[in-house]
């Protein structure tokens, strides 16, 4: 994804030295150049205990992109080694790429053209049911933090029902933001008719809507994912939502395995079988891409480490 760093070379000045790996296979990293860095900027690679060991003189290591479940944090505490992520870029790119999602599958835009392709008469006669208005619909938001709230601003001139859900969120928020807060996942499942996932991958997030979880959506729901592919790991289960019409539509943007592995609803997605047709979306990770985002978030990386080079301070710091 990054190419050859000339813009983080011009941000952070001619006193710093850039070594470009150039992969994003941590077993390519050599020992040697590992041993000579005072920070290192990770994209896509995973970092773990072998690379971390060679860091014999890093003060801080910055990833470019927002998810972190590749990098070995408490290995890097062990070394004491901070870290730290990039969560102020792409923002309305990825809250854009949600409520295109949510609009399009709200006026089952993908499901009219899959099937108006094939007809030959009334054609005004073939509208899809049910499909409501947007001041008649509920939207439930999990994760209520910076994309998550640029969600809720952008739904309010629909005139959509807001609800929200993050218990990491202080008391008032919701009045400070607009939306009605609920006190558990389960509340918001039950009330919304799209249910769009704003929230990072923990031990409490990982797999919530797997078989169990998408039982407990309200019958007919659409479901939306721009943030984490492990919140929603479980083919067999969305397939049978999916077919069995409890979930009427789901759009996906970031998956568990990428690319991903093969499987019968990835086969009938592909193959655009009629039982599917417009009912499920994905795209290949690039919700928070624009080319805008693209340079903030390389300037924003490069900048927060040359704040830790030139003033001993790590924003946006993460820990185990």
């Amino acid at each position: 994804m990054i190419g050859m760093p000339d813009l983080e070379a011009e941000l952070l000045g001619n006193d710093v030295e850039i070594d470009f790996f150039g992969t994003t296979d941590e077993a390519l990293f050599a020992p040697d150049r590992l041993a000579r860095l005072d920070a290192l900027m990770v994209w896509g690679a995973r970092l773990g205990p072998r690379s971390i060991g060679h860091l014999t003189r890093c003060r801080g290591v910055v990833r470019y992109g927002v998810g972190y479940e590749k990098i070995d944090i408490a290995a890097l505490e062990r070394a004491g080694i901070p870290f730290a992520n990039n969560p102020d870029y792409g923002t309305e790119e990825v809250a854009d790429h949600a409520i295109a999602m949510i609009l399009s599958l709200h006026r089952r835009l993908w499901e009219h053209d899959a099937r108006a392709r094939f007809y030959t008469s009334g054609w005004q006669t073939h509208s899809l049911t049910p499909l409501s208005r947007s001041n008649q619909a509920t939207v439930g938001v999990v994760g209520v933090g910076r994309i998550g709230t640029a969600v809720v601003n952008r739904l309010k001139p629909f005139g959509f029902r807001i609800l929200g859900y993050d218990p990491g969120q202080p008391p008032g928020h919701e009045k400070a933001v607009g939306y009605q807060r609920v006190h558990s996942l389960d509340d918001l499942l039950a009330q919304s008719d799209i249910v769009t996932l704003h929230c990072p991958t923990t031990t409490e997030t990982r797999s919530m809507l797997d078989a169990e979880g998408l039982a407990r959506l309200k019958p007919g729901a659409i479901l939306v994912n721009t943030a984490r592919g492990e919140l929603l790991d479980d083919f067999d289960a969305l397939e049978a939502s999916l077919k069995s019409g409890r979930l009427r539509a789901a759009a996906i943007d970031t998956l568990a395995q990428e690319p991903p592995l093969d499987h019968s609803l990835l086969s009938a997605w592909r193959n655009r079988e009629d039982w599917l047709a417009g009912r499920l979306v994905i795209t290949p990770h690039n919700a928070f891409y624009s080319d805008h985002a693209a340079i903030e978030m390389r300037q924003n990386a490069a900048q927060t480490v040359k704040m830790l080079l030139e003033d001993g301070k790590l924003r946006n710091q993460i820990t185990a």
